[in-house]
């Protein structure tokens, strides 16, 4: 079962660093949101904060961003596959169904979280800072848990789909009010209650929160609050994916 993951994983990975063009066409959107975001209402959330640092919180939100974008459309390799026959190959092979999701959905979290990564150096060059390593540490597993939670998600609904642009489709209209709801841009404790309120179902607002606890030690719920909502919503949706995977036809 290890080696069936494994070579998923690994397979996943080398289509990823082949594409050139692709890895550094990903990091224009977060790098645009750090600089046009980070530099253009700085000095007004400094002016009504009382002087902290924009870039600070925005930071992980953005990386958070890149890792939700990357993570969710790793999804596209399964409609990418049944496309062209090779989801049929994988599905007759001598190898369990659970162990391809697995494989499938550790590759997408794995480059979700390599380019969360990216974005972070580029937060860094911009003058952003981590509290502390131990912090740093925390905020890693953060990371691959948002990365984790967002693969499992666009795998079970690619599992259902034939169509990469209804996929495409279905993901814009979920994610990008994901990603505006949870709190990545701006503090949802402002808000208007029914806003509020929609932003604590949104399971992306967990990660946001206690990746930005982590890095800089403001959390709005608590880290282990957090990490203990991101962890449990990960195992649902990973288990949601393998049941869907297992019914899916090539």
């Amino acid at each position: 079962m290890i080696e069936v993951i494994y070579i998923l994983w690994l397979r996943q990975l080398k289509h990823y660093w082949r594409s050139k063009a692709r890895l550094i066409g990903s990091l224009g959107q977060p790098l645009l949101f750090l600089v046009a975001f980070g530099f253009g209402f700085g000095p007004m959330y400094s002016r009504a904060s009382g002087g902290e640092n924009y870039m600070d919180f925005l930071a992980p939100g953005i990386v958070s961003m890149s890792i939700l974008f990357t993570a969710v459309f790793s999804g596209l390799e399964v409609i990418w596959d049944r496309k062209f026959g090779f989801l049929k190959e994988t599905l007759v092979a001598p190898i369990s169904r659970l162990e391809i999701m697995l494989g499938k959905t550790l590759g997408g979290a794995t480059i979700a979280l390599i380019q969360g990564l990216l974005v972070f150096c580029l937060a860094y060059l911009l003058g952003f800072r981590a509290a502390s390593f131990a912090g740093f540490c925390l905020g890693l597993g953060f990371m691959f848990l948002i990365a984790l939670f967002f693969a499992g998600m666009g795998l079970s609904i690619a599992s259902k789909m034939k169509d990469m642009q209804g996929f495409q489709v279905i993901m814009n209209f979920l994610i990008m009010p994901m990603f505006f709801l949870s709190g990545a841009l701006f503090p949802l404790e402002n808000l208007p209650p029914s806003i509020y309120f929609i932003g604590r179902l949104n399971p992306l607002t967990y990660g946001v929160d206690g990746l930005r606890g982590a890095l800089t030690g403001e959390s709005v719920f608590g880290i282990s609050y957090d990490l203990l909502v991101i962890s449990g919503l990960t195992a649902l949706i990973c288990g949601l994916g393998a049941y869907l995977f297992s019914k899916t036809e090539a």
